[in-house]
């Protein structure tokens, strides 16, 4: 066992996206789920297994975690020990490039990155897609933030059903490459959001079945979209996903409202490009901050226009998996 390691995950865009789960402890969501991660966003993770210390400690950001944030890490913790046989106590220190808790997936990687520091700190030889299923525990995006790129978390019952596997993609007629050529215009809106509450209230709309069943046909155009290498097809059912997503959330029991006046701009603006025969759509996970997914090519006429609106903005790039780092990029 070598006790300590360092690994670093990329966030997740949802493209079609879950919401709710049959099994609040398991993480096990009620329909599978596309995502691609995004870059350079990162969040870095050391952990080390401490037999001399007396109890856990875990810090994100340079404050100590408590409360349900460290429930959540426990879940994760714990699965690691029984895997590996481990009763030492841990110390996990976290930190992210990019902010948190407004909508880019920060619970994604932080898990992601946790799950894979941990397995490998406890000796535990993984494939991605068994790490995925450490990271679950976490979050559910976790698990697609472990594999990477544009990855697919698969629904199920159990660890060997529910975990997640990176997809195929193909280049398109016109030459466009979802890994290579693609561009995520940031549009930061600060809010504030509980999207695990969303998820336990999720089964409670009059919309969640149309929504389990209508997100089949999206699940499969997402994938044949990826493998053509079709732009359009795929960002087009990403922007969709996004408002059928909302009208879920909006209509629970607690009414959910993401969105921001500036998110609204934001749509208006990708609109207003789109009408000018830009190729461009925008995304929204359970936040306010938005993705405007374009080509390379129009990535700076893009960003401008929504920089005009007055909020911050940055230019991603499609990540890959997690992955370890060496010792010397150790946190503590």
């Amino acid at each position: 066992m070598s006790e300590k390691a360092t690994a670093r995950a990329h966030p997740i865009q949802g493209l079609v996206k879950y919401h709710g789960m049959r099994d609040e402890q398991l993480r096990l969501p009620y329909h599978d789920s596309i995502s691609l991660c995004t870059a350079p966003t990162a969040t870095t993770t050391t952990v080390e297994w401490q037999p001399d210390a007396s109890e856990d400690v875990y810090v994100i950001g340079d404050e100590e975690v408590g409360g349900r944030a460290a429930e959540r890490i426990d879940m994760v913790v714990e699965h690691v020990r029984e895997l590996a046989g481990v009763d030492a106590a841990v110390r996990l220190e976290s930190e992210n490039s990019f902010p948190s808790n407004i909508g880019f997936g920060s619970s994604s990687s932080g898990f992601a990155a946790a799950a894979l520091a941990l397995t490998e700190a406890a000796g535990l030889d993984l494939t991605l897609p068994e790490v995925s299923t450490v990271a679950r525990r976490g979050s559910s995006s976790a698990a697609r933030a472990v594999t990477g790129a544009y990855s697919r978390l698969d629904a199920g019952l159990n660890d060997e059903d529910c975990r997640s596997h990176r997809l195929d993609v193909g280049v398109g007629d016109d030459g466009f490459d979802p890994e290579a050529d693609l561009r995520i215009v940031a549009a930061h809106v600060p809010a504030y959001k509980e999207t695990e509450e969303a998820h336990r209230e999720a089964a409670e709309s009059h919309m969640m079945q149309a929504r389990t069943a209508h997100v089949q046909d999206q699940l499969v155009e997402m994938t044949d979209a990826l493998r053509e290498g079709d732009f359009d097809r795929i960002f087009g059912t990403a922007e969709h996903d996004s408002l059928s997503l909302t009208a879920t959330t909006m209509t629970g029991p607690a009414g959910w409202v993401y969105w921001q006046p500036e998110t609204i701009e934001v749509f208006n603006a990708v609109r207003e490009l789109q009408e000018d025969g830009v190729p461009v759509y925008f995304s929204t996970d359970t936040g306010a901050s938005v993705y405007v997914n374009t080509p390379a090519d129009h990535a700076e006429e893009v960003e401008s226009r929504i920089a005009e609106i007055g909020i911050d903005t940055d230019i991603w790039e499609v990540g890959g998996p997690a992955h370890l780092l060496d010792e010397s990029e150790a946190l503590f």
